[in-house]
């Protein structure tokens, strides 16, 4: 008799479903072992919030890698530079930004200090100098504006309060003369602070030399 009631029992035990709280239990558990880099601290190889975080950094990372290298533009056009005009650099700052030979080489120094938007601003206002037609000037000057004046640039220029205002008045109603002011402190800051270290630097020493020799040479 009261082996046949244990029997019962082992019976009922085994045909009654778990409990609610117990069901919840072990379903709120197998949830968090399948996504449990969600609310810990782990590791996980697997992870995908981990993959997915490492996927939009990279992509960050590349966005700004190309966007630096579409940004940078090619030198100009050059024959390739005499010792007569390589020696004419050092007698003044104009004799090496008259030729595009020499605003390349200076060009290449100021890259190595980081400062080439000093060269491309000044370029910039060259070129847009030499334009005539409205609507051109008004797109140009606001590119240049938005690349070397704007402080949210990365190419930003050192420019005073004074010529800033100036800049400000005058975009009001661009015109080729726009930039005048900020091209003139641009280009006295690259005379008395870039050039000297350029005269004394590799690049230009090295091309010095090299000609020297070929002319030697020849």
């Amino acid at each position: 008799m009261g082996s046949e009631r244990t029997e019962i029992r082992k019976r009922q035990m085994a045909a009654t479903p778990e409990s609610p709280g117990a069901a919840q239990a072990q379903l709120s558990t197998g949830n968090r072992g399948s996504n449990a880099c969600c609310f810990c601290w782990c590791c996980c190889c697997s992870c995908s919030c981990l993959t997915v975080r490492n996927q939009e950094e990279e992509r960050a990372r590349r966005t700004s890698h190309e966007l630096q290298a579409e940004g940078i533009p090619n030198c100009e056009e050059s024959s390739a530079p005499t010792l007569e005009e390589v020696n004419a650099w050092a007698q003044s700052f104009d004799k090496l930004m008259l030729t595009p030979a020499g605003r390349n080489a200076f060009r290449e120094f100021l890259r190595t200090e980081f400062s080439e938007e000093n060269m491309l601003f000044w370029m910039a206002c060259e070129e847009l100098k030499q334009e005539s037609n409205k609507s051109v000037i008004e797109e140009k000057a606001r590119l240049i504006y938005e690349d070397y004046i704007s402080i949210l640039s990365p190419k930003e220029v050192s420019l005073d309060s004074r010529v800033r205002e100036v800049i400000n008045r005058n975009m009001l109603e661009p015109s080729q003369h726009t930039f005048d002011d900020a091209q003139l402190q641009i280009y006295t800051l690259m005379h008395r602070d870039s050039y000297p270290r350029f005269m004394n630097s590799a690049i230009y020493k090295d091309l010095l030399q090299s000609l020297s020799e070929k002319s030697i040479e020849a």
